[in-house]
């Protein structure tokens, strides 16, 4: 998120010098470490000192609740893209952690990117002002930021292993339930949302599909669970959807697979491969550990296993010979730019044809035409284009293979220009190691350094 204390529009070169960035950044973690590190106070520090030192037009780029071990946060994202644009000449931060809790991303950060757009750095608590003279202690900062990050997140698994496997719900409380407002380790009943729940079983015994069912909350103007808890001001990831009662099939599935809802708690559903990198990967069912009758149950477990049984038999309709069209993946509505999904006729399984996906969801139409188009006339037109090519390439031999060569050649030079990239961004890293190498070991020859810290720091990036 950017604010700022003047429109950018009349921010220019001829301003640079007076024109600052402030990035914020607080995550989870961070706030452990009490007031001073929140939003408004790194605003109000940042600001200070900015203007200090001559800086009257002020950028603040915010990421509030975004760990630092993930270098894609849209506000950081953000201030990037506006340093490239040339008009800004210096960044402001409380710490050196606040840019990242990743060494070689903030490295690269620090060492190339801010020294090619002649941006100055300024990190308050650690001292750090690039415009007098390199600071040395700078990558052992950006080295003891990703051990902390490394540390911290260590200490989660074990702890959040402890609390998993003694039966202690290690996510938020699935719609329908609520935390104890005596013990927030225990799920009790919402009552308006369990009465949802309890409805949306009722119509799947009563063999309604998930778009039906969807179909009837949005008639009846239930808000989507989203929505519920933003109405009820209940702290939730995600977004509101404008749309507030549009319920979507996938969310109604979701409720009817929980078996939260038996009152059982399920743990390790998801784990993460590496701390620096977030993306949850789905656990295999025997690597979960499972508690019932943990709360009371919302959906008794005989109609939660009935359900299942039920959902369990519904199949999907294939094709004869059971394979996806050519055409499938490449074919969108020119009104809606949904994609055009394949079918065939029940009846007749040799009509095969293509339809806009947006307007085949029942009376809740997102797309106002069907764009109905059939497979085999796809297949002609296809066919009359290569034959039209094949003609031009026996006629016109010569400039066809300089056309397809100019093409290869296009494709070959931007691969390159890639490849290139990609080439000298590791001939700097390996510049930015050699340096800080030698950096270590003049310190270690001083004293500044032990010899157990520099065998450790250089098993590390060895």
């Amino acid at each position: 998120m950017k604010q700022s204390n003047k429109q950018t529009a009349t921010l220019t070169r001829k301003n640079r010098d007076t024109t600052a960035a402030l990035y914020l950044r607080l995550s989870r973690d961070d706030n452990l470490g009490g007031e001073s590190n929140s939003i408004s106070n790194q605003k109000k520090l940042l600001s200070k000192v900015a203007k200090e030192k001559g800086f009257i037009n002020l950028l603040v780029f915010i990421d509030d609740g975004m760990s630092g071990v993930t270098m894609d946060r849209p506000g950081f994202n953000e201030m990037l893209t506006e340093l490239e644009k040339g008009y800004i000449a210096a960044v402001f931060v409380k710490d050196m952690s606040r840019l990242g809790r990743n060494y070689i991303e903030v490295g690269r950060l620090t060492e190339c990117f801010f020294p090619e757009h002649d941006i100055r750095l300024v990190s308050v608590s650690d001292g750090v002002d690039t415009s007098e003279g390199e600071n040395e202690f700078a990558p052992f900062i950006n080295i003891m930021s990703e051990w902390y990050a490394r540390d911290i997140s260590k200490k989660r698994r074990a702890s959040n292993s402890v609390k998993g496997n003694s039966g202690e719900p290690l996510g938020p409380p699935p719609y329908g339930y609520k935390k104890d407002p005596d013990n927030p380790k225990k799920w009790v009943i919402d009552e308006e949302a369990a009465a949802v729940v309890q409805r949306i079983y009722s119509l799947a015994l009563d063999v309604k599909g998930i778009h039906q069912i969807a179909s009837i909350l949005i008639d009846d103007g239930v808000l989507t669970p989203m929505n519920y808890w933003y109405s009820k001001g209940l702290p939730r990831g995600g977004k509101k959807n404008p749309e507030g009662t549009r319920w979507n099939n996938s969310t109604v599935l979701k409720i009817l697979r929980l078996q939260e809802y038996c009152g059982d708690v399920i743990n390790f559903k998801t784990y993460s491969k590496s701390y620096k990198n977030k993306k949850r990967i789905e656990n295999p069912e025997e690597n979960r550990t499972v508690f019932k009758d943990v709360h009371e149950s919302i959906i008794d477990r005989e109609i939660w296993e009935r359900v299942q049984s039920k959902r369990g038999k519904i199949r999907k309709r294939k094709t004869r010979d059971g394979e996806k069209n050519m055409f499938s993946g490449f074919l969108f509505c020119a009104d809606c730019r949904g994609t055009l999904n394949y079918h065939f006729n029940q009846t007749n399984p040799n009509i095969k044809y293509f339809n806009c996906r947006n307007y085949n969801i029942g009376k809740h139409k997102l797309c106002s035409s069907t764009h109905y188009i059939r497979v085999d006339f796809l297949e002609q037109v296809m066919l009359g284009e290569i034959q039209r090519l094949t003609k031009y390439a026996i006629k016109y031999e010569d400039e066809f293979v300089k056309l397809v060569a100019g093409h290869s050649q296009k494709a070959a030079e931007s691969q390159r220009r890639i490849k290139l990239k990609e080439l000298n961004a590791m001939l700097d890293r390996d510049k930015e190691l050699d340096m800080l190498f030698n950096r270590m070991y003049e310190d270690n020859v001083a004293g500044k350094i032990d010899d157990a810290r520099f065998a450790k720091m250089s098993q590390q990036y060895n």
